[in-house]
């Protein structure tokens, strides 16, 4: 494995933009980061020559990546905001509106009427359906959730793939019980691992699960870019993606780069969780992505020794919010030891008991999230222009 100073003497072969000087002289490389035959570092570059400038990062890429040792290059063009400037954006896709669309009415993120429809987003080879699942903050059980949806949409008979897009916080791996290095199969192209039988992928793969993902948000959409475009999905029915919490890069570049095919919310019962949920809906319908409905986790308490139920953060606080939005309410998931047990073993209850109570809990929540999306499609089809050949 190289040093950071070697890195950094290679990185100097690449001139800077206009081809004054090079990109180390001239203080544009930053965040250098090793581990494991990986190197990842960012290059600053104006806002507004950032796509002139992309053969540069691919540049920079080629020539770290010939040295001995290194077997992954992710570079990202990043800018600095200046002070009292707008923050920088990602550029909308073509035929999308400058601006984004208003709250939208109803179940899903639909256009209004009269909309000009925007063009079609790339998808991934033979993935036939992106879901999102989110959540408005961290601790609600997101990406416990996410591990036993896909299970649950697997047990139900699709072909199943995880994309962990939570890069500060990977949980996918440990919930999977899943470790190792992706391999090269060819070019910049990996293949994902897999753990009980579903496709996984995650930036917990590339590095330590105790070194900390100090990265700014150009870094942070590059790599989920990377890990969502360039791994072999193979064929798959849907890839379930478990988001970052909040409503920031990298869920407004997954909604406006992504044919997402809709997003699951997950909050627990209290208002405060909900207020953030309420913000993570509403992201996704400004950026017309529909809505596939909302998940109550740690719905309620059912104690082992007396059999009383609990309703510790309250209860049916997400199923009210649903009603109140229009959105479809998914199901509540208790909050129980099996289940915290189990995940922290990288053994889920939808596998280790699928015959269970909870393992049910979670296949109706999958069955209803399969509904929306092929709801959604029969829509789309039908409201799609129809060409008539007349005689």
């Amino acid at each position: 494995m190289p040093t950071r100073e070697e890195v950094l003497a290679e990185l100097a072969k690449v001139k800077g933009p206009d081809l004054e000087g090079d990109i180390v002289s001239l203080g544009l490389v930053s965040d250098v980061f090793l581990s494991e035959g990986r190197v990842i570092f960012s290059i600053t570059v104006p806002a507004e020559r950032a796509q002139e400038l992309e053969p540069l990062r691919q540049a920079a890429e080629k020539v770290v990546s010939k040295l001995p040792g290194v077997k992954k290059v992710l570079a990202a063009l990043t800018s600095e905001r200046k002070p009292g400037s707008a923050p920088v954006r990602p550029a909308p896709a073509a035929g999308d509106a400058a601006s984004v669309p208003p709250p939208m009415q109803g179940r899903g993120g639909a256009a209004a009427k009269g909309k000009e429809p925007a063009a079609a987003k790339p998808g991934v080879p033979g993935v036939g359906a992106i879901i999102a699942v989110a959540s408005g903050k961290g601790g609600v059980g997101k990406s416990t959730t996410t591990c036993n949806l896909a299970l649950a949409l697997q047990a139900n008979g699709l072909r199943v793939g995880v994309l962990d897009a939570d890069i500060y916080g990977p949980s996918i791996p440990r919930l999977f019980r899943v470790s190792g290095r992706p391999e090269p199969v060819s070019g910049r192209i990996l293949k994902p691992l897999e753990g009980y039988g579903i496709k996984v992928m995650s930036m917990g793969f590339l590095v330590e699960e105790e070194t900390p993902m100090i990265w700014r948000g150009p870094m942070v959409i590059s790599a989920i870019t990377q890990m969502l475009r360039e791994v072999a999905w193979g064929e798959l029915d849907v890839l379930v993606v478990d988001m970052p919490p909040g409503t920031g890069d990298a869920q407004l570049t997954m909604a406006q780069n992504v044919p997402l095919a809709g997003a699951v919310i997950v909050s627990t019962p209290q208002d405060l969780a909900l207020i953030d949920a309420r913000k993570g809906l509403n992201m996704f319908r400004r950026v017309d992505v529909p809505l596939l409905g909302i998940v109550e986790n740690m719905s309620y308490f059912l104690c082992p020794d007396c059999g009383g139920r609990h309703d510790i953060f309250g209860h049916g606080g997400a199923r009210e919010e649903a009603e109140k939005l229009g959105v479809p309410f998914l199901g509540e998931v208790p909050l129980d030891m099996a289940i915290r047990e189990t995940s922290d073993a990288g053994t889920p209850v939808t596998v280790t008991d699928p015959d269970g109570a909870h393992a049910a809990v979670y296949k109706e929540i999958a069955r209803r999230v399969w509904a929306e999306v092929e709801r959604n499609r029969a829509e789309g089809q039908r409201d799609a222009p129809k060409i008539v050949l007349e005689s």
